[in-house]
């Protein structure tokens, strides 16, 4: 079996960033800084920054994501991915909305859509865009 996991990219805030969505989604976040791994072309002004860290939520899903460091280009990309939160458990994915829009922009607010279900986009505090799908009730 084979898994697809998001990676996202920070410029010096991905503890802060991934803490927030532990804050959001639940489970448990590990960390790994560059200073423990001593990486080459990573200087000690950045030791503290994180290498690699990894968000395993209840819901079954995994969020990753790492510090970008300066020598190294970053791009945030600005729009070319988007997360994509779906289901049909209205309570916890409005939970998740309502966490991620904490300080994000709301850019399509969740509401009923032509095809039935609740549909909304926003990009959180950190500018990572997120769309949410949450289904409607079956049709008899």
């Amino acid at each position: 079996m084979a898994l697809l996991n998001p990676y996202l990219s920070f410029r010096g805030n991905a503890r802060e960033a991934m803490e927030f969505y532990q804050s959001v989604f639940g489970g448990e976040v590990t960390f790994s800084t560059f200073g423990e791994y001593e990486m080459p072309g990573v200087g000690p002004e950045e030791a503290d920054k994180i290498m690699h860290s990894q968000l395993t939520t209840p819901a079954g899903f995994t969020l990753m994501g790492a510090d970008t460091p300066a020598g190294m280009p970053y791009d945030d990309a600005d729009g070319a991915i988007t997360l994509s939160v779906s289901g049909q458990d209205e309570v916890e994915l409005r939970g998740y909305w309502d966490g991620l829009a904490d300080g994000g922009e709301i850019t399509l607010p969740l509401e009923k859509a032509p095809w039935g279900d609740s549909f909304g986009q926003l990009n959180d505090r950190y500018g990572t865009p997120w769309m949410f799908n949450i289904a409607g009730s079956p049709q008899a």
